[in-house]
């Protein structure tokens, strides 16, 4: 580490974490009616690393068909655990740390409780559906940099809540050719509490939630895609993002867009050949200003790829 403010401080470190993790599961699906469907399952875990950690978590999920209407009603209750990093700070960089004010907790895994709720409503060959998801969140993970710097290191919030709700339509085959998709979804990301692991301050933490930076309220992707004369494809997508946060918030950066277009063709029956293009329009804006991931991030610009595959006969 090299300072850049002409002081001349500089030291170096290198270290060699070291955890295993080992898990095991087992699932099984249910079929008790023509109409009713139970999943179950239980996930083992145990790591080890800079502490030790265990955890069980069970998954449930209910699918319901409707009789005649064909609606298929499911929920799912589910248990997620993440193993920490590996990240280890010791010696010049924890003093460092240290005379910048901030100090390095050991970090625990991060332990999810997923819920999801929907439908299913097919209507004349087009297919709707309609799901509400909610994310509760202990010890979630997120990063920090050391003063005004830009060595990051990870760090764990108290509680975290993401929900949301999204809608789906899908449509039968168009013009004997084409498909066509459009997905909304409306989410909030939303932190509590002060920091219980990693790089921190033990500043006290603020009254009430806060948005994280990955807070984009709502988001719309539309697209169609289907074949062309003379053995071609193309695929159209159109995404919105409707902005990120501003900083620390609660204020969000201006919306986006963007259009994607992929074009296809094959030749005989092993050659592929795919034109790609990202942001077409070459639409400029700005994802993320906070120093959560290192300073203000952009969005790639226009971008051009080509694809070819063949593949072998055996």
């Amino acid at each position: 580490m090299i300072a850049n403010n002409g002081s001349g401080d500089q030291f170096s470190q290198r270290v060699s974490p070291g955890g295993n993790l080992e898990a095991v599961f087992l699932e099984d699906q249910f079929k008790a009616t023509s109409w009713l469907t139970l999943t179950g399952g239980l996930r083992l875990t145990h790591f080890g690393g800079q502490l030790t950690e265990n955890a069980a978590d069970p998954r449930l999920g209910v699918a319901i068909r409707v009789p005649k209407l064909n609606w298929v009603l499911r929920a799912a209750y589910s248990y997620y655990y993440q193993p920490p990093p590996l990240d280890t700070v010791s010696g010049p960089l924890l003093q460092y740390a240290a005379s910048q004010g901030v100090s390095f907790l050991p970090l625990k895994g991060e332990r999810d409780i997923q819920q999801e709720y929907g439908v299913t409503i097919p209507l004349r060959n087009w297919v709707s559906t309609l799901a509400y998801f909610h994310t509760g969140v202990r010890n979630f993970f997120d990063h920090d940099a050391i003063g005004n710097s830009n060595i990051f290191l990870p760090l764990t919030i108290q509680a975290a809540r993401i929900k949301g709700f999204e809608a789906t339509v899908r449509s039968p085959l168009l013009l004997s050719h084409y498909h066509a998709h459009l997905v909304y979804s409306n989410q909030q990301a939303q932190g509590f509490g002060g920091v219980t692991g990693g790089l921190t301050n033990f500043s006290p933490p603020p009254n009430g939630g806060f948005y994280l930076d990955h807070d984009q309220r709502n988001t719309l992707s539309a697209g169609m895609e289907g074949d062309l004369p003379w053995r071609s494809f193309a695929a159209l997508t159109f995404s919105y993002g409707s902005g990120f946060l501003n900083g620390d918030g609660p204020n969000h950066l201006p919306s986006n867009y963007t259009f994607d277009l992929a074009l296809g063709k094959t030749f005989g029956e092993s050659f592929t050949v795919r034109l790609i293009g990202t942001n077409i329009t070459n639409n400029r804006y700005q994802l993320d200003n906070s120093n959560t991931f290192g300073g203000s991030h952009w969005a790639d610009p226009r971008m051009l790829s080509v694809q070819v595959k063949y593949r072998f006969h055996y």
